[in-house]
């Protein structure tokens, strides 16, 4: 059963903040969670992770982070 407010229906201050969220609990998640608790933490975050990429497909990319980049270091 899915939780929360579908991802669509967040403003982008709301699904910035509850990004920030799933990132600040992941370890604590991933450390601590029973395997259904860890799963829906992992389906949460992928589903808003999904929105934010559908909102920003133009979205800034760092060259360090491309292969390319990885390779000049």
């Amino acid at each position: 059963m899915a939780t929360g407010v579908h991802p669509s229906m967040l403003g982008d201050e709301d699904l910035m903040r509850e990004l920030g969220h799933l990132y600040d609990t992941r370890l604590d998640a991933l450390r601590h969670a029973a395997g259904q608790a860890f799963e829906e933490h992992t389906r949460r975050m992928a589903e808003l992770e999904a929105e934010y990429l559908r909102r920003t497909p133009e979205r800034e990319v760092d060259p360090e982070r491309l292969r390319a980049g990885a390779r000049d270091r």
